[in-house]
């Protein structure tokens, strides 16, 4: 996956790149991914860049101290024309070999600019380090970021928290509540990542926040970048963590979310003549086994969409840990319930996967690897496959929510899946168990016996 992707870029983004560990070959990365697909791009930096890391970027512009703004927007707009992408920095200082960076309203002005599809900014700098804490100057994070990408290099797993290793060292113990010179854990990389005085600060209200983890070349240490993804999706400002190595062909390995399961439990069972959430089933209700499998596997959060003798099933689900929905239309058709669903769901999930409760075959395996492939993907669609049939649970990438809403009737999602078949992602099941759902009571008692 490519970091447009795995960020989800959309026009004018305002993205800051602050943190250690790659920040800005992750930005010229994502320069020329966007540059490839059409755009026209201004880097930058609002603190300082090495005057090395100038001829990364094909062409570039000098903001000259005391050069009014509207002088360096006709510039660039008249540049942009010919060059789509330019990196614009202050005045270079030959002393230190960096150039200095610009002022975030001059980003705010260049962001405004009809020509400009996205900016790209170096809020902050880290001493060649993969991992640091900001001081209190910095970083530079102008008002109008989209999205703020906190980047960490893998690579200080496993180092003493000192100077040499880490930026700041003594700041980053603080934060995280530990002692100077400990080894630097997924948990110590996590809290500073998250916190609102480390990776996430100066982050603005509406912006994203997308922390990068990068230089993951193993298995060991894609394992050590899951832990530090799993303790950063603990934090609801934290949208997503991308996972990669940003010099490699292909720069981000997978990107992890939170995929939400609603579980769709609200209609009447007509054909069946009574409810069948409240079928006994393996010691416990229909409803009860649907719920526990979507609570056993990865799938967070859990939302039940209740409808048809909604009290009865509520008291059916006793105390386990869900978000109970009651869809007043459900006689409508399943489309109301996945409305409600989606309602109910926060906005800082990936995707969400619909099971439904009269399909007690899905187990927490098979949920998990389409949660799985979609890490790996993003793809707006993934289902799971027997024997080349399409079946039941569906996974939708949050992009595709607007579309579900739109649904009408007792349709569920078939539509959504007709019209993003080219591009959905499919996932093998082991057993028929994705195809076969409960909807008459022969249905029922040959499941049972089976």
């Amino acid at each position: 996956m490519n970091l447009n992707r795995a960020l989800r870029i959309q026009p004018k983004e305002v993205v800051a790149f602050v943190g250690g560990g790659g920040k800005t070959s992750a930005m010229f990365r994502l320069a020329d991914e966007l540059v490839a697909d059409g755009g026209r791009v201004v880097t930058t930096t609002t603190t300082r860049i090495f005057s090395s890391q100038i001829a990364l970027a094909p062409h570039h512009i000098v903001h000259a101290r005391g050069q009014a703004t509207r002088q360096l927007i006709d510039s660039l707009s008249q540049q942009l024309t010919q060059h789509p992408h330019l990196l614009v920095v202050g005045e270079p200082d030959h002393d230190i070999g960096k150039a200095f960076g610009v002022a975030p309203d001059v980003v705010a002005a260049m962001a405004a600019l009809s020509g400009v599809d996205f900016i790209l900014d170096e809020a902050d700098g880290s001493r060649m380090r993969p991992f640091k804490a900001p001081a209190d100057h910095e970083p530079v994070v102008p008002g109008c970021t989209t999205i703020l990408v906190p980047v960490v290099g893998v690579d200080a797993l496993g180092r003493p928290l000192v100077e040499r290793y880490v930026h700041r060292a003594g700041r980053v113990a603080e934060l995280a509540g530990v002692e100077v010179g400990v080894e630097v854990t997924p948990e110590i990389v996590a809290s500073v990542l998250a916190h609102p005085l480390g990776g996430l600060k100066g982050l603005p209200p509406s912006a994203r926040a997308v922390p990068l983890i990068n230089k993951v070349e193993s298995a060991q240490q894609l394992n050590a970048a899951h832990e530090i993804a799993r303790h950063l999706l603990a934090h609801p400002r934290v949208d997503a963590v991308a996972i990669g190595a940003v010099q490699r062909e292909d720069p981000v390995i997978e990107v992890r979310g939170r995929v939400a399961a609603v579980v769709l439990a609200a209609g009447g069972s007509k054909r069946f003549g009574r409810p069948k959430q409240l079928l006994s089933w393996e010691g416990d209700t229909l409803l009860g086994h649907v719920v526990d499998v979507a609570l056993a596997s990865g799938a967070e959060p859990v939302v039940v969409v209740l409808g048809h003798q909604a009290d009865a099933c509520r008291a059916a689900l006793g105390g386990r840990p869900v978000q109970v929905v009651v869809n007043p239309d459900w006689a409508q058709g399943q489309s109301t319930s996945v409305r409600a669903g989606l309602a109910a769901l926060p906005a800082n999930v990936s995707g969400a996967l619909f099971p439904l409760v009269d399909q007690p075959g899905i187990t927490p395996d098979l949920t998990n690897a389409l949660i799985k492939r979609h890490q790996a993907t993003l793809a707006p669609v993934v289902w799971p496959e027997y024997q080349g049939r399409r079946g039941n649970p569906v996974l939708f990438d949050r992009d595709i929510f607007p579309h579900l809403v739109r649904l009408k009737g007792d349709t569920g999602g078939r539509p959504v899946l007709q019209a993003y078949a080219r591009h959905a992602e499919r996932v093998p099941a082991p057993d028929p168990g994705v195809l076969f759902d409960i909807d008459t009571p022969d249905d029922y008692t040959r499941a049972r016996v089976d």
